[in-house]
């Protein structure tokens, strides 16, 4: 069944593995280097290293999968971080996050160990004490920038490198972060109406906290939309990764089945893709083309939710209609 706390999706495909346990992960398995045991006759051991960024050509638009061309092995130390492209937004300063694209490689066998681009999922970066020590150079990067990191392992990862990664302890890393979209600390536009159809949010302090259906119209067959607050930002495309606060109740309930905002409204948004099949087809639909900044409530009915079936487990009975209001805080 769906977990509870993910509503939107329409079915669950693990990921390979989560990424930020992928990044901070120390395997207690020692991983020797490829280096250490290659032969004379490791098509590998016969070919030229270069330092750091020599080793590579890195081409390819910011927010698109970089084109990594090896002309050779890898060798780095220390955690150094390059600009590769320099985007014209302003810096990221402490606390702030930050939608991104992450490629790494395995300096050594000049290999892909893991990308966003194909788990078509970018993930939130936060400028803090949390962040991995190698991505700390994104701190005072420009919105829009492609950075690349080259480290040692030992000196990204940890003693043992990243078993999860598949880069052993004495390899080295090159990891170029995409800095797509700043995640916003709340919707910001012009604001309308309420429509007709739609229930009447509740709010405490400020915080949304679920809909009152006194007095609503019975819900339709359609799909409906209203943009509350209108953000001025880029418009969400078919493919891209948003980054979201919601909240979502069934049509005549009590109370919401799920949510995000928290007591005070600055709960940790989440990522989901949109126009790819991973969450219900009300969001594919109704989130599509939406710009970002925006607070949007849609009503979705059965067919384009969780349809005959609805989702137990989550508080959603079967053929209910749904109701959810969505901050659209970024996209990548």
């Amino acid at each position: 069944m769906l977990p509870a706390r993910r509503p939107a999706p329409k079915k669950t495909t693990p990921k390979k593995f989560a990424l930020v346990s992928a990044l901070l992960a120390c395997c207690a398995l020692f991983l020797t280097a490829c280096g250490d045991d290659s032969s004379p006759g490791d098509p590998l051991a016969a070919g030229k290293t270069y330092d750091r960024l020599k080793a590579v050509s890195i081409s390819g638009d910011v927010g698109s999968e970089p084109d990594v061309k090896w002309k050779g092995a890898m060798s780095a130390g220390k955690i150094e971080t390059e600009t590769v492209s320099e985007g014209d937004g302003d810096p990221l300063k402490d606390q702030d996050s930050v939608l991104a694209h992450l490629w790494i490689g395995n300096g050594f066998s000049q290999t892909t160990a893991f990308s966003t681009y194909e788990e078509k999922k970018a993930e939130i970066l936060t400028v803090n004490d949390d962040l991995p020590e190698f991505l700390s150079g994104i701190r005072d990067a420009k919105l829009g920038s492609r950075l690349a990191i080259t480290a040692s392992a030992k000196e990204a990862f940890g003693e043992y490198g990243n078993s999860k990664l598949g880069i052993a302890n004495k390899d080295t890393v090159l990891v170029i972060v995409d800095l797509v979209s700043k995640v916003m600390d709340k919707p910001e536009g012009e604001r309308s109406a309420y429509p007709d159809w739609m229930p009447t949010p509740q709010f405490k302090k400020g915080v949304i906290t679920g809909f009152s259906f006194d007095g609503t119209p019975e819900p339709t067959d359609d799909l409906r939309r209203v943009q509350l607050i209108k953000g001025t930002g880029p418009r969400v495309k078919k493919g891209q990764t948003i980054a979201v606060r919601y909240l979502g109740q069934v049509f005549g309930g009590d109370k919401p089945f799920d949510e995000n905002f928290g007591d005070t409204g600055t709960g940790t948004p989440t990522t989901f893709s949109i126009g790819t099949g991973a969450v219900i087809k009300g969001w594919d639909q109704g989130l599509d083309g939406v710009p970002v900044g925006s607070r949007v409530v849609l009503e979705i009915p059965s067919e384009l939710g969780y349809g005959a079936e609805g989702s137990p487990d989550s508080g959603i009975p079967k053929d209910a209609t749904l109701v959810f209001v969505i901050d659209i805080l970024a996209a990548a």
